[in-house]
């Protein structure tokens, strides 16, 4: 059994457009809408993941902190992360690479080509 992805989001048409693209991969994910409930889901419930789809403007504790965690813990420090944002710059971009994160797409996103950027990547 191929292990889930992960996505983090608050919005839930961001939530159905990620599940559907993952879903249309036939990859099976689970969704949270905070960061805490992922750290909850990653560093707790013992469940592993292929990937984490995390938005970077997350309520509480954001997306940034999110990796930052994700990079600092020996279980998950090679997980693949994916940063999504609606407040895309170019410097957002090279931060959010600089940081840790493995890819990063602009919101909105194009689910055609978000899925076949995907389907590379994991």
């Amino acid at each position: 059994m191929t292990l889930p992805i992960l996505i983090v989001e608050d919005d839930p048409d961001g939530q159905a457009l990620v599940s559907h693209v993952v879903q249309h991969l036939n990859i099976t994910s689970e969704v949270v809408g905070d960061g805490e409930q992922a750290s909850q889901k990653l560093f707790r419930s013992g469940q592993s993941y292929r990937a984490v789809i995390i938005d970077l403007a997350l309520p509480g504790k954001d997306g940034w902190e999110l990796l930052e965690d994700i990079r600092s813990n020996a279980d998950t420090e090679d997980l693949i992360c994916i940063a999504v944002t609606a407040f895309h710059t170019s410097k957002t971009r090279e931060d959010a690479i600089k940081a840790g994160f493995d890819a990063y797409f602009a919101k909105p996103l194009d689910a055609t080509h978000f899925a076949r950027e995907l389907e590379g990547i994991v």
